[in-house]
């Protein structure tokens, strides 16, 4: 049986102003605990409704000198990529709260092999050497490194969750935020490959909330948490896209053709990754630790709903971070 969830708790986040770390401070304020952010100052403004420390991670006296005669229950790691950076901050704070909770990915996993993945499946090795910042292709190898870092430090009192693609308002990656602006552009949309293609995301504040959760119930180990609740393919996300803003119509381009027109999978077309390339696995995480520990997902049309009213307040000449240009679409599309 669990124990009684915990009350009142004083957390640290380090970041805390951009998506996950604004929405983890939501869920954290809402329930009616304490929250200090630690940042540069450099991405967001300061929240007012939290205490804000200013420094950088990556200097150990900085962190020595910003958490001195401080104490929290817990630590909520969004910002750690560097196992060398990790390590600082998991170290300076060891006797200065009594749970590091640190934000991994499914990324981290080496041998996706097996359907429906979980918690047990082998991660990637440490790169070696290590790089001095974060390269694109290393970031699970990276993740699982930090992993290792928070395990050794903290062992029985870390906590470790490797979210799926985190979506919703306020994310700045637009991966998900393309396909319900897209499908409410209308006209003919280009859909990508097999329409039955399994995918998964998670909202952030489902995961936001669901950490909380966590934290209050003092709970240890590593789970996957992402989403939805029951298999959803592509076409069925971009059908719920169009059930929301009506109007639009698909035109399914095989794989093959997106192949030969050499079009970049995740960004330039997201959520899609071709089925011949071992990545495609990753959206096919077990999720039962996580759902036994809590997690709660929200209907997709609200997230699809809420992510196209946030777009949609955007300014006019906003850069898309991923997706089709127009006249890319065109192309494809045979026009």
């Amino acid at each position: 049986m669990l124990d009684a969830p915990m009350s009142g708790l004083r957390v640290l986040v380090l970041g805390g102003t951009v998506f996950l770390g604004r929405s983890v401070t939501d869920a954290l304020l809402a329930r009616g605990h304490q929250v200090t952010h630690f940042h540069r100052g450099k991405s967001r403004p300061d929240d007012p409704r939290v205490e804000t420390l200013r420094g950088d991670r990556t200097d150990a006296g900085t962190l020595a000198r910003a958490f001195a005669a401080r104490q929290w229950d817990a630590v909520v790691d969004t910002s750690g990529f560097l196992p060398q950076v990790v390590r600082l901050s998991a170290e300076v704070l060891r006797d200065k709260a009594g749970r590091y909770f640190y934000v991994s990915s499914v990324s981290a996993y080496a041998d996706l092999s097996r359907p429906g993945y979980d918690e047990d499946c082998a991660l990637f090795p440490t790169p070696d050497p290590l790089p001095d910042v974060l390269v694109p292709e290393l970031y699970g190898p990276l993740k699982a490194a930090c992993e290792r870092v928070v395990n050794e430090v903290w062992g029985g009192d870390a906590t470790i969750v490797r979210p799926g693609l985190i979506v919703g308002p306020h994310d700045p990656t637009d991966r998900f935020t393309y396909w319900p602006a897209r499908i409410a552009r209308g006209g003919m949309v280009m859909a990508p490959g097999d329409p039955a293609r399994a995918v998964q995301f998670i909202d952030a504040r489902d995961l936001a909330l669901w950490m909380v959760t966590v934290l209050e119930r003092n709970l240890s180990g590593a789970f996957n948490a992402t989403g939805p609740a029951q298999p959803l393919t592509m076409e069925g996300l971009l059908q719920a896209c169009m059930a929301v803003t009506p109007g639009a119509r698909l035109q399914w381009v095989p794989e093959a053709r997106l192949l030969e027109a050499k079009v970049g999978y995740w960004n330039e077309v997201p959520l899609w990754i071709p089925s011949a390339d071992p990545l495609n696995a990753i959206m096919g995480a077990s999720i039962g630790r996580a759902t036994a520990a809590g997690l709660r997902l929200r209907p997709l049309a609200q997230t699809i709903v809420d992510t196209l009213a946030w777009a949609n307040g955007r300014p006019a000449d906003h850069q898309w971070k991923a997706g089709l240009a127009e006249g890319r679409e065109r192309e494809l599309l045979g026009g």
